[in-house]
């Protein structure tokens, strides 16, 4: 017999929107989330120039890379990490799974909505998922209650939580006091927190508060360069190690590391030598994209609120995650009782991707999506950027959501 493992549906999405494409359909691609923006031309020339590096590193990673990357992120965001427990890998999606493997059992704490890969991780490793329910009331946050609530349903000694913030698929963030009250909690369980913040460098106020800074005690931080520096498809990803990791487990995700995936392109380690080096230069890169993204967003949510769409303004990243649940019953009327059906729909009445509720961890019957507002090219001058010239797919996609919800619900 075979694993269960479905494609992930943010992959799938992409794959079936190329194909649409290719048979000269128009699409708008609010379905994959892959940021529009190049890397920095310091970083793509440095790539270019380590076309000649094809030897190994260290699995852990290149040590100045690492020295780089601790210097980077205590300027950036307070995190105090030795090079000595950075671990560098192709993507920091193998990096969480390698972390929930080296766990024989445990209970592994993920939100809801969270990013479609953690319970599949979670479920190859072969450990017990407990969701944590949220709801948009609470703006789709985690609370200490919501967590003491769910212990009732823990089976083993080790109890894991992933974080993600800003987040995927909601677009937003924690403040401090949320954090300081889940972190208390995660303390009092004696809980491994897996803090995903690869959005992080993404907060729409340039204000990201990581969390290993309120649970020093056991919080993994993962990041890398696919989402601030627009590197997705160059695959490297970063885990920041709490200072007094056991040995054995360090040990073990190095091991993981050396059985699989070996280390991370060393051509790409040479390039990400040049994304870290100096925070305060690439800030600069950084808050050009956050401006950006931050009035795309909130067009979005604008305009789809005025259609009577629920939907929070997002604080990172570049998502939203419209609630249509307040025309359940009138979407029932044409057939359309799960946010699948509603997402196929959408797609095949205006051209417009998104991605089903059902693909973060909700009930098939929960009528919300993932909207990514990332179909627009890099604008050739960041400091004039204007959305009704530079964003006319986003305008457009956005436009006929609203037509599309309006001509299903207003003629009932």
């Amino acid at each position: 017999m075979y694993r269960q493992v479905e494609e992930s549906q943010t992959l799938l999405i992409n794959t079936q929107s190329k194909n649409l494409v290719d048979q000269n359909k128009r699409v708008i691609k609010f379905g994959f989330g892959q940021s529009p923006f190049m890397p920095p031309k310091p970083v793509l020339e440095a790539l270019k120039n380590a076309v000649d590096h094809k030897e190994y590193s260290s699995v852990q990673g290149d040590i100045k890379l690492r020295q780089c990357i601790a210097r980077f992120h205590k300027v950036h965001n307070g995190l105090h990490v030795t090079p000595e427990n950075i671990l560098i890998a192709p993507g920091s999606k193998i990096l969480i799974y390698n972390i929930l493997m080296t766990f024989e059992n445990a209970d592994v704490f993920i939100p809801t909505p969270a990013w479609v890969s953690y319970a599949p991780q979670a479920k190859l490793a072969g450990h017990n998922i407990i969701k944590l329910e949220t709801s948009y009331e609470e703006r789709w946050r985690v609370h200490p209650t919501t967590i003491n609530n769910a212990v009732k349903d823990k089976q083993h000694e080790v109890s894991i939580m992933i974080l993600n913030y800003p987040g995927n698929p909601d677009g937003l963030t924690y403040t401090e006091d949320e954090l300081k009250n889940i972190a208390q909690v995660a303390k009092i369980l004696n809980m491994l927190v897996i803090s995903d913040e690869i959005y992080g460098l993404l907060n729409h106020t340039g204000s990201h508060l990581s969390f290993a800074n309120y649970y020093l005690e056991k919080t993994i931080t993962t990041t890398g360069l696919s989402k601030w520096c627009g590197a997705g498809g160059w695959r490297f990803g970063v885990a920041l190690l709490y200072d007094s990791i056991e040995p054995e487990f360090k040990q073990t995700l190095i091991g993981i590391g050396s059985e699989t995936y070996s280390c991370a392109p060393t051509p790409v380690q040479v390039a990400a030598k040049a994304a870290y080096k100096n925070y305060n230069e690439m800030k600069v890169f950084i808050d050009q994209q956050t401006q950006i993204l931050k009035q795309i967003g909130n067009f979005c949510v604008e305009r789809l609120s005025l259609s009577g769409i629920q939907v929070h303004p997002p604080e990172g990243g570049f998502y939203i995650f419209p609630d249509f649940s307040l025309y359940k019953e009138k979407l029932e009327y044409y057939g359309i009782r799960t946010s699948t059906e509603l997402c196929e729909q959408l797609l095949n009445d205006t051209g417009v991707a998104i991605l089903p509720a059902s693909a973060f961890g909700f009930e098939e019957e929960y009528l919300a999506a993932r909207l990514a507002y990332v179909d627009f090219q890099e604008p050739v001058n960041s400091a004039v950027f204007d959305l009704s010239t530079d964003c006319p797919n986003v305008i457009e996609g956005i436009e006929k959501i609203c037509n599309w919800i309006i001509a299903k619900t207003q003629s009932l």
